[in-house]
């Protein structure tokens, strides 16, 4: 009997294993036996390996639809325990009362509670500089009392200026 090759002998042992356990032979077989120029073998070679990745994905994706089910489920089962009127019990579904929200509501009334209308302290100083600096901004001859409708100067004693 000639003497076989050393990969030849590993394919045939694996072979024989695995008909003996009665295991299909394994993708990494067609390694062994392929030729490089058998582009035939090759192509089984690749379509396998390409198969068990595909499949190790979809095992992946059933896994995560799976997981995705049970929150769904899981959330629907906490909702139906709170009537769609109650804030409070919705609160505790979300994880009680957003704090975020509280500071900002706190910050928003502490701003409209401190608001002022301008001027505060300086309303002096506010008529004196608008009757400067407001007459030469109306159109030409507006500041004519016989002109306008109602005089720059009379308004600027109404304001105490």
């Amino acid at each position: 009997m000639p003497a076989l090759k050393a990969s030849a002998r590993r394919v045939l042992t694996a072979a024989v294993l695995a008909a003996a356990l009665g295991l299909p032979l394994a993708p990494a077989a067609y390694g062994e036996e392929c030729k490089p120029d058998d582009q035939a073998c090759l192509d089984k070679e690749a379509n396998a390996k390409e198969s068990k990745e595909i499949e190790e994905q979809q095992k992946k994706t059933q896994e995560a639809a799976g997981q995705a089910d049970k929150d769904i489920k899981a959330a629907g089962d906490k909702l139906k325990e709170c009537p769609p009127d109650s804030s409070s019990c919705m609160g505790k579904l979300t994880g009680g009362k957003g704090a975020a929200e509280e500071k900002g509501l706190e910050d928003m009334t502490e701003k409209i509670a401190s608001n002022e209308t301008a001027p505060t302290d300086n309303a002096a100083q506010a008529v004196t500089s608008t009757c400067e600096s407001f007459p030469g901004s109306l159109p030409q001859g507006s500041t004519d009392p016989g002109q306008s409708p109602f005089p720059v100067e009379q308004l600027c004693s109404l304001l105490g200026g």
